[in-house]
């Protein structure tokens, strides 16, 4: 059994349940997209993070077996 992907923020431990989308457009083209995986008490943290150095940035819902499991 794998253990759930955790939040992204150093030293946090918790499990994710947003990502954090986005591109640097000085190195990554328009359709390129890396995320970052948060919990509910990170997702700002690391939204602002990247938002303070202009990068194009979303927070969205992580889908979980849970979740899926719900459709």
């Amino acid at each position: 059994m794998s253990e759930a992907p955790v939040c992204s923020r150093a030293g946090c431990h918790t499990p994710a349940t947003m990502q954090v989308v986005w591109r640097n457009p000085r190195i990554h083209a328009p359709d390129r997209r890396k995320i970052w995986l948060a919990c509910y008490e990170h997702a700002g943290y690391l939204r602002d993070y990247l938002a303070a150095r202009a990068f194009p940035v979303a927070v969205e819902p992580f889908p979980t077996d849970d979740a899926q499991e719900l459709r």
